[in-house]
């Protein structure tokens, strides 16, 4: 593990595995850089993979208050330390980071966005993640994941089971974070259509036919408001894909 300074002098954790193009994963709410550690060994033979504890996060720090531009500072620092250029792959609320982070004009070589969950334009979700918010502020962390993990479509019975994990309820408070995220440039959780609009660099979009049909919708959303994406389902899976599935998803169109 190494570690890096941000710009607000916050000490960002990360690992790196492999060899060949740099590639830094982005994980999503609740997840720390071992979450993701299973994708960067597949990619390890043929990209210099870098994981990181996202602020708040396993071996990271934090600062206060918390703004989304600190998060993308933080990338800004990784890109920096590893070598100035990478491709970026980010998962769920991590997608949406990348999303904006690219659209800032870090630079980054190709961009992948795996579900970003993006909500109807006719839909806001802040009432939902309003009480989240209310939960952690009590300091119920376990039920503010349960519900939180409830919003993103999962039943109920492995949402409680999940929240119960050691270490869940001490990380619920960045879902606050992973919140201000997807809020970033549209409220409410809807599509940021002018910050999309922004990613320059080749992306792609991937979406499992079997996640819940929001994000599905909101992958092909996206990919018709990217200036350079393509999309591409993974039949029969959901929003959590094994890596042994993903890794040549993503070595494709990172190696062209």
């Amino acid at each position: 593990m190494q570690k890096v300074s941000s710009a607000d002098g916050t000490a960002i954790a990360y690992e790196r595995m492999g060899s060949g193009p740099r590639v830094i994963l982005v994980g999503g709410a609740l997840c720390d850089r071992n979450a993701l550690k299973p994708l960067a060994v597949e990619l390890a033979a043929d990209f210099d993979v870098v994981t990181y504890d996202r602020r708040g996060r396993g071996d990271s720090g934090d600062g206060t208050p918390y703004s989304v531009q600190r998060e993308v500072d933080d990338l800004g620092a990784l890109l920096t330390a590893v070598g100035g250029t990478a491709a970026v792959y980010g998962h769920s609320s991590g997608a949406g980071l990348a999303a904006v982070a690219a659209s800032t004009g870090l630079p980054f070589t190709k961009v992948v966005l795996h579900e970003p969950p993006y909500g109807p334009d006719d839909v806001d979700s802040s009432e939902d993640g309003g009480r989240v918010l209310e939960l952690i502020r009590e300091g119920h962390g376990r039920e503010a994941v349960e519900l939180f993990l409830m919003m993103a479509g999962m039943p109920k019975e492995a949402a409680v089971e999940t929240a119960a994990f050691p270490g869940m309820a001490e990380v619920a408070p960045t879902l606050a974070y992973d919140f201000a995220v997807m809020d970033h440039g549209a409220p409410g959780g809807r599509t940021p259509v002018h910050v999309l609009r922004k990613i320059m660099q080749p992306t792609l979009v991937v979406a499992g036919t079997a996640s819940p049909p929001f994000m599905v919708d909101a992958a092909h959303r996206i990919v018709g408001i990217l200036p350079a994406a393509r999309l591409t389902e993974l039949a029969d899976q959901d929003h959590v894909v094994p890596p042994e599935l993903l890794a040549p998803v993503l070595r494709d169109f990172l190696s062209r």
